[in-house]
Order: C-alpha cells, then structure tokens, then sequence
C-alpha cells in the first residue's frame, strides 16, 4: 500500500446518520448525507452542503480537506474508525463551527453526488 492509499477499513462509502452542533432533522436535505474515502474524486454532501474531499491516511485514521459550498468557508475534518465499525468524526469550518459526526458504512450510491458551485461563485452572486 502506497502512503498515500486510505487504510482499507476507512476505504469507501459511509451515510453521515448524525452531527453533534447541528439540526440533524434536516441532515438530508439536498440528499443523503454521505463522505466517500477512497482517494480518488472523494465526495461529501450533508445538509446544504456539496464538497470535493480531499483525503489522505494519518496514524489514527483519515484527515480530510474540502472545497464546495458551506457558505465558501475554508473546511477540514477527520475520522477514525469506531469499536463499532462506525466512523467517529469531526469537522471544523475556518473562524466559525465545528461539530463531530458519525457515520456508517454504506454501498455506493446509484446516482453521484451534484458537483459543488465554485469558490468564485461567492463573488459572482449579485443581489
């Protein structure tokens, strides 16, 4: 396995069932929330959000990046794997929230998950 490859226990799908600071009634709004980790054109979606993962193995599991849309802030995360089998993770958006979540493992899903608007799109918006 190349450095680079996410642990096989980490690797694929996992459906974001729940988040410790925000509204989890309203988690699949645009979706079912899901993190992809395999390491090539990772996804996420969970409330009105739409990202590309970035993710990369660490000693204690899997550290992530994203670009997409939480309000165009700056976003990263991490997950390790739980005694259950689900993951344990958390999130932090730059100068503002951070949540934890957990999540379990799920197939892939049939249709993909929406790329996300761009960074630019922000400055692009006119009200």
């Amino acid at each position: 396995m190349a450095d680079k490859d996410i642990p096989y226990e980490y690797y694929g799908w996992w459906r974001i069932i729940e988040t410790s600071q925000w509204a989890n009634a309203h988690i699949d709004i645009i979706g079912t929330a899901l993190i992809s980790l395999t390491g090539y054109d990772d996804r996420l979606r969970m409330f009105a959000l739409l990202a590309h993962v970035n993710c990369r193995p660490t000693k204690t599991g899997v550290s992530f990046t994203w670009k997409g849309a939480w309000e165009y802030d700056q976003v990263s995360g991490s997950v390790r794997l739980r005694k259950d089998g689900r993951l344990a993770g958390r999130i932090r958006i730059k100068g503002r929230d951070e949540s934890t979540f957990i999540a379990e493992r799920v197939e892939e899903p049939n249709e993909p998950i929406p790329e996300p608007p761009s960074y630019r799109d922000k400055w692009r918006r006119r009200w």
